[in-house]
């Protein structure tokens, strides 16, 4: 159970992130939006086609958000790999239209796989979502670093195949923190220095376990990044309450509360306006 009492704590986490040249303020907020150039994410209603793309970005920016997450790649329950091309083929446009008519606007690139996002930072990314914590690539830090790239590491199974395996484990939390540790030694190792964390809320956890992260969040900035919180829409949310994905907004509105209350500094959503007004709602 999530104990919902508001604790009076000031979480020691950075707040600060620079990303390329810019320097992004983290002691309020930021809302990502998330884009997803897929004919088959799990959340119909964040599927956008080119034609219609810039219109549900200009959107999201006027509804509160700070970063646009450009995916062309479904990691849903049982979606399928396509190749390198056709994920580059669904992104690279769509990073390249966004930047340049939203120049101001923070673009990152949902993705694992090096080519992708070398392709997306030559067209203006600005931060890379790796739901792998590079195990799927070898290569993919390098371009990371050599594009000086801000980089989202997620807790993540070791394999695309394994990454919804659910392993039963006591000690959840003290692997998740030493899976964080030693991979932020090894980003520091390749000059990435700028790093928020991702629980990976869904990705080979029961239920239980993810209620459990959700509710430690604060624990994790023992860890001395900024948090993103992802659980938008997601099963945890649908099988608690027995519902459809369709009808979970509610319930992302009031996890997402409380993950802001717990420290989350980055906030993915499919459904901004709503997370726009929880942030506002909470502010000083």
């Amino acid at each position: 159970m999530i104990n919902s009492r508001v604790e009076d704590t000031h979480f020691p986490k950075m707040n600060h992130l620079k990303v390329r040249d810019k320097l992004i303020d983290l002691k309020s907020p930021k809302i990502m939006g998330i884009v997803n150039v897929t004919p088959d994410s799990f959340h119909v209603n964040s599927r956008y086609s080119h034609k219609v793309l810039l219109i549900e970005v200009e959107k999201m920016i006027l509804d509160g958000a700070s970063i646009i997450d450009i995916g062309g790649l479904s990691t849903r329950p049982g979606s399928e790999l396509i190749t390198v091309e056709e994920e580059i083929q669904r992104t690279k446009n769509a990073v390249k239209m966004i930047k340049t008519h939203f120049p101001e606007t923070l673009v990152s690139i949902d993705s694992f796989r090096s080519e992708v996002v070398r392709q997306a930072a030559d067209e203006g990314v600005d931060i890379v979502n790796d739901i792998s914590g590079f195990q799927f690539d070898d290569q993919l830090l390098d371009i990371v670093s050599s594009y000086g790239l801000a980089y989202i590491l997620m807790h993540c199974p070791p394999s695309f195949e394994k990454m919804h395996h659910v392993t039963e484990s006591e000690n959840l939390f003290k692997q998740m923190i030493q899976y964080f540790a030693e991979k932020i030694n090894i980003l520091k190792s390749k000059n990435i220095n700028d790093v928020l964390i991702d629980p990976g809320f869904g990705f080979g956890k029961t239920m239980e376990q993810n209620y459990n992260i959700l509710q430690s969040l604060n624990d994790f900035h023992i860890l001395e990044r900024p948090i993103l919180v992802g659980v938008s829409r997601k099963s945890m949310i649908a099988k608690k309450l027995e519902i459809e994905t369709s009808e979970t907004l509610n319930g992302t509105t009031i996890l997402n509360t409380f993950a802001t209350l717990k420290g989350a500094s980055v906030l993915r959503v499919h459904d901004v306006k709503e997370a726009s007004q929880i942030l506002k709602l909470l502010s000083n």
